[in-house]
């Protein structure tokens, strides 16, 4: 019961905040996603250390905040940025800074320098590009900037979670991926799909859109964020550890609680840019 409460109150206080910085400004949003961004990259280099891979933590840090700078600005509404030649100084770093983690191991003295290069560009792929593809969200509107649209996307990923798991707990009885999540099953599967549509059919209710339109969305959503789930499965299973983390108290670490919403946002993206 104690956990449980704890797990709660967490969870109320890390829905107001994320919420709260998605609708507050655009700069409190771009500061809620980078936080994600290094949380989520530190997790997923200790992970990859626990299986003997040396990350180049820095450079790849440096690298996923420079490319989530440049799609941040580049979305953010109302944000003038002037003067061009920043912008393309701040590509030229990022364009130089993948080779010049190959430079960097040659002095590290590693015994698997492949792994460690692949590691830390992989973080990028994993965390980096889909924090700095949901800042491109908001822009999927007629009025420009409208963070409702971000909002809904996350409402939906947190329905198909909290569906599949009463769906599971009630009605499971075929396993979804025993392998990796023994407690997934297909009956939660499907209760997750049918949350995540309801809440999309709500949410194109809410934003006077496509219902059809949004019912697509929130399915992509939703089978994206189960198999980004299953993924973050997979590397804590290969590291042996329970969580990624304990940044958030009674969920873990960033991956734990925002694994499904890393894979599913750049299908999401995609998705918005030939249907919304």
């Amino acid at each position: 019961m104690k956990n449980l409460a704890i797990r709660s109150l967490s969870g109320i206080v890390l829905a107001v905040v994320m919420l709260g910085a998605i609708v507050w400004s655009p700069w409190s949003y771009g500061a809620l996603f980078a936080a994600l961004l290094v949380a989520g990259m530190l997790e997923f280099y200790a992970l990859a250390a626990a299986r003997g891979a040396a990350p180049q933590r820095l450079l790849g840090l440096t690298a996923g905040l420079l490319l989530f700078g440049l799609g941040f600005l580049f979305a953010s509404e109302g944000i003038r940025v002037g003067d061009t030649r920043p912008l393309l100084c701040a590509l030229a770093l990022l364009l130089l800074l993948f080779p010049a983690m190959f430079v960097c191991e040659l002095y590290r003295k590693q015994e698997n320098p492949a792994a460690n290069i692949g590691t830390t560009i992989a973080g990028l792929f994993y965390v980096a590009l889909p924090c700095m593809l949901v800042c491109f969200f908001p822009t999927f509107s007629a009025s420009g900037w409208d963070p409702r649209i971000t909002v809904a996307y996350v409402l939906i990923v947190w329905a198909n979670d909290v569906f599949a798991y009463l769906s599971g707990m009630t009605l499971g009885r075929h396993k979804l991926f025993e392998r990796l999540s023994p407690k997934k099953s297909w009956e939660g599967f499907f209760g997750g799909l049918a949350g995540a549509v309801a809440a999309g059919l709500g949410a194109a209710c809410w934003l006077d859109a496509s219902y059809g339109a949004w019912a697509g969305l929130a399915l992509v959503a939703a089978v994206t964020a189960v198999a980004g789930d299953l993924a973050e499965s997979m590397f804590k299973r290969a590291a042996g550890v329970k969580d990624s983390g304990a940044l958030i108290p009674g969920h873990g670490g960033a991956l734990d609680r925002f694994d499904a919403m890393l894979l599913s946002a750049p299908f999401v993206f995609v998705y918005m840019i030939f249907v919304l």
